[in-house]
């Protein structure tokens, strides 16, 4: 299976998937901080996160699957939603926590 294949499944499979540097209870750089943070404040529970610092083919294949070259990167029902700074717009103008309300099984 290919890595884009792998994430293929991974995003499509959740509903929701944080590409993130480290986990949730041990986040290893401030933006992946800032996304689970902001992800908790909206209720997230069924949270699917994918440690990229585990797997170098992830990390270097989610950049191209979405186009998008920096890391958190967040997906809502196999849709690719954004990075840290457009999840903290999100959160601010109320979009997230709408858009995590809808994807809740």
């Amino acid at each position: 299976m290919s890595v884009q294949d792998r994430i293929r499944e991974q995003v499509t499979g959740h509903p929701v998937v944080l590409y993130m540097k480290g986990n949730p209870q041990q986040p290893m750089c401030g933006f992946s901080a800032t996304a689970t943070q902001l992800l908790k404040m909206c209720g997230a529970q069924d949270l699917y996160t994918v440690d990229v610092l585990q797997d170098q083919e992830i990390r270097e294949g989610i950049k191209q699957y979405a186009n998008w070259p920096t890391i958190p990167q967040l997906y809502v029902k196999g849709e690719f939603v954004g990075g840290c700074d457009i999840m903290r717009e999100m959160y601010q103008s109320g979009e997230l926590q709408k858009l995590i309300a809808d994807a809740k099984p």
